[in-house]
């Protein structure tokens, strides 16, 4: 599913994906992935329309709120997944509300635990999503392990 997320960032258009679903639905056939795989994709991207919008709308600020991790959360975010969540929002990329975006869709995933690797695929999804500006440096950042696994 990560690499699907990593070649419709590269290779499509965000309108695309809400506008004409079955000609990406060729498209990533014809780019060699399985059809189980772009299903599963499609449908998480689906649910990140469907967030609530009481996930969307503004959070305390981070100087006057802690977000401590659920059990269940830290059992399917390794360490270093939490903790560049954390560095994210400290530097200003992300704010509380796509922090919790984020976790939302790493949740959502099939994964029993997420690799930093497959976090910085949703980050990159999740920004792209919502429209939120990443430099080409970030997006370069964040795609740089995959480039080599990703289908021509």
């Amino acid at each position: 599913m990560f690499d699907i997320l990593a070649y419709l960032y590269e290779n499509c258009h965000h309108a695309d994906l809400s506008q004409d679903s079955a000609r990406v639905v060729k498209k990533l056939s014809a780019a060699g992935f399985d059809d189980s795989e772009i299903s599963e994709a499609l449908a998480w991207l689906d649910g990140m329309a469907r967030i609530p919008q009481r996930m969307i709308l503004k959070q305390p600020e981070k100087s006057l709120a802690v977000r401590h991790f659920a059990e269940r959360e830290c059992d399917k975010l390794e360490p270093a997944c939490r903790g560049f969540i954390m560095h994210l929002e400290h530097i200003g990329i992300i704010d509380a509300s796509l922090r919790e975006v984020i976790i939302d869709r790493a949740m959502a995933t099939n994964a029993q635990m997420l690799s930093l690797e497959q976090l910085k695929i949703i980050v990159l999804m999740v920004l792209w999503n919502r429209d939120t500006p990443a430099n080409q440096l970030l997006a370069e950042e964040l795609l740089s392990e995959h480039e080599d696994r990703l289908p021509n």
